[in-house]
């Protein structure tokens, strides 16, 4: 019974009848004699495999990995030998699970290289290192011969996210919060000792104003009282000279020029007795 196939542009396909190729390539359509005809069938279009990891980092700790791998098969002819990919014609459904298996054995082979390099990674940088461990592995897949001994090649290669046991989480969570409670401390005590040094350099400059106040006031005591002692001899001085010529004069003279200021300066005298016999006493005396 003859039967008609077609397939779609990023579809290898090949059909085999009595053992032997007679359809190659993508997107053929073609009759076929069901009886006699095997077809079998190629994605060539990128593919995604999801993948959850549990493996372990340099230092002993144990992480869960999420990811994604995208692919292609780029010789078909190389694959089919391989893996079985032999389709019912009518549904187009794999006759074998070899198909679902590639995807399996390509994480596979992601799992190995991720172990390799997260094996020099500790906790702590592989949970900071989501990309750059994804960059190494993805390095080290283009590099295996393995996928090109399948006829696959690898097109990108990510990590979703990578955890660690829950209480690991914990515990760095709580270092983590520890670091960040030191730091607002230490930024208190910072601000609290920049407070007490402006203060103190605020009293110091308090003090030091003070200590110039009181100085500038016994330097201006100093002053004063070297002005009035200035001033005192130089009365004194004055006083001397003024009375020089006195002593010379007998002194009844100079008692009746002290009687003659006394009454030119009568008006600034309250009261003034003067008797004879004081008078008697003060001419006994010249």
């Amino acid at each position: 019974m003859f039967a008609y196939f077609k397939s779609e542009p990023t579809d290898y396909v090949l059909g085999y009848r009595n053992g032997r190729i007679f359809r190659q390539g993508a997107g053929r359509s073609f009759w076929y004699w069901q009886r006699s005809t095997s077809i079998v069938l190629v994605p060539t279009a990128t593919s995604d495999a999801l993948f959850v990891l549990n493996e372990t980092t340099g230092n002993f700790q144990a992480v869960t990995l999420q990811g994604q791998i995208t692919y292609r098969i780029i010789a078909p002819a190389t694959i089919v030998a391989l893996l079985n990919f032999t389709i019912d014609p009518l549904t187009k459904q794999y006759r074998s699970e070899d198909p679902a298996k590639l995807q399996q054995r390509i994480v596979n082979l992601v799992q190995a290289h991720t172990r390799n390099e997260l094996g020099k990674l500790s906790l702590e940088d592989a949970l900071r290192g989501a990309e750059q461990l994804a960059g190494s592995v993805f390095t080290r897949i283009r590099e295996d011969s393995t996928f090109a001994a399948m006829g696959i090649e690898c097109i990108s290669l990510f990590y979703t996210a990578i955890k660690a046991t829950p209480e690991m989480t914990k515990a760095l969570e709580a270092e983590y919060r520890e670091t960040l409670q030191k730091r607002a401390d230490q930024a208190i005590y910072s601000r609290r000792a920049d407070a007490v040094e402006q203060e103190r350099k605020i009293k110091q400059n308090e003090l030091s104003t003070s200590v110039d106040l009181e100085q500038r006031r016994q330097e201006l005591v100093e002053l004063e009282g070297a002005n009035a002692r200035a001033r005192a001899t130089f009365a004194a001085e004055a006083t001397r000279i003024g009375l020089d010529p006195l002593r010379e004069l007998e002194p009844r003279l100079v008692l009746a020029l002290a009687m003659r200021d006394m009454a030119a300066n009568a008006e600034k005298i309250g009261n003034l007795t003067i008797t004879t016999e004081i008078l008697e006493q003060l001419l006994n005396k010249g």
